[in-house]
């Protein structure tokens, strides 16, 4: 059994451990989180059988393999770098840092600990992406065009909505971009095989003063009456628009938006080539819709038996069995723990899920698409 260790047990934490349980061979041996006492109570709660206040602590439990950095994002790079220094295997919650210098730190760090080394993004692991990215590769959508989408939701939408993500010092310098806009970028990278080099960004903070309340809220969570509030300013945005130019020659665009009312979690995207078509929606996940100039169009679903042979082990049932997010999270940890297994990062052209270089270059174009935005003119991503 690989013995892992979970480094925080907010929303994410337990998601990581829900889909470690459902491989096999995987067993959450120890919890840290902020406090001895806060670790206790969610170890006991999560069947945790050690519980540690400190991430020193955690990294010194016997016979730890691998550990989980579920933390908010401005204790990602620290606790990466105390992961990597142990030796340990490492999987990180996104983003990988805070800064693009901390991530050429960490993607160094990486390479010289000779580890298996992983970032959370998900959005690659869901069987229709996978197909997506099979086609492609294979020639059938024909020479890309363009690609378009967007990643839009309603959670910042009302002026009292406010967590740690909001202040830049917790969740960095960019917000709507950096906490989705990153999946999008990630996703369509896998998806065409391309690196987007430039970007022309316009960014909208659409509530310059929010009302916190005095009593923490929750991510996702629903406010009650009668809290008190009071002021915050946000620099960080809620919403943008981006333009994009790929390694290729192709274009492409994309908005996001945490302030779209009704959007729960909404990420498309659409690759045009000169073939054919591709658009996938993840709140319909099951579904591709391929796209035809001179034959009609068709929904591909996530049957494996209509699946590319390649990627048909990434649908676990049979066409007409619902899977969906957790699944594709069970895929990520699938394809790292296998890496883990066999002691080494795959190559590349054979690797699935997103490495620590991955997350660096993800962080190349954040800072990008910030600069553009200041500069408000085409900047080069810088990796």
């Amino acid at each position: 059994m690989i013995q892992v260790g979970i480094i925080g047990s907010g929303f994410i934490g337990p998601a990581h451990i829900e889909a470690l349980r459902r491989l096999g061979g995987v067993n959450v041996v120890a919890l840290c989180d902020s406090s001895l006492e806060v670790a206790q109570d969610r170890a006991d709660a999560l069947h945790i059988p050690q519980a540690y206040g400190s991430v020193e602590a955690l990294l010194a439990h016997p016979g730890l393999q691998v550990v989980h950095n579920c933390t908010p994002n401005h204790l990602h790079a620290d606790i990466n770098r105390q992961i990597l220094r142990a030796g340990l295997h490492v999987f990180s919650e996104k983003p990988l840092c805070m800064t693009s210098d901390e991530a050429r730190e960490l993607e160094m760090l990486a390479q010289q600990a000779g580890v298996v080394h992983g970032v959370s993004f998900v959005y690659r692991q869901f069987a229709m992406v996978q197909q997506a990215a099979s086609m492609v590769k294979s020639g059938s959508v024909g020479r890309l065009f363009a690609v378009q989408g967007s990643y839009l939701q309603d959670w910042m939408l009302l002026e009292t909505d406010y967590n740690w993500r909001v202040d830049a010092a917790l969740g960095g310098n960019s917000r709507a971009v950096a906490d989705i806009g990153s999946h999008w970028c990630d996703t369509v990278q896998f998806v065409t095989g391309k690196r987007i080099v430039e970007v022309m960004a316009d960014l909208a903070i659409v509530w310059p003063v929010r009302k916190a309340s005095i009593a923490s809220n929750a991510t996702f969570g629903q406010q009650t009456a009668d809290l008190q509030f009071e002021d915050k300013a946000v620099t960080t945005e809620d919403a943008g628009s981006i333009l994009v130019r790929f390694d290729d020659g192709s274009k492409g665009c994309f908005n996001v938006s945490q302030v779209s009312a009704g959007r729960k979690n909404h990420l498309i995207f659409e690759i045009n080539g000169s073939q054919s078509s591709l658009h996938w929606d993840q709140e319909t996940p099951q579904q591709l819709w391929v796209g035809y100039r001179q034959q009609a169009n068709q929904i591909l679903t996530d049957d494996p038996a209509l699946m590319n042979s390649d990627v048909a082990a990434s649908a676990h049932f049979p066409g007409g069995h619902i899977e969906g997010w957790p699944d594709a999270f069970k895929n990520m940890m699938q394809q790292f723990y296998q890496a883990v297994q066999a002691g080494k990062m795959p190559v590349m052209a054979e690797r699935r899920f997103a490495s620590f270089s991955d997350g660096a270059d993800v962080m190349y174009i954040i800072d990008a698409i910030i600069k553009s935005h200041q500069q408000q003119r085409w900047i080069s991503v810088q990796r």
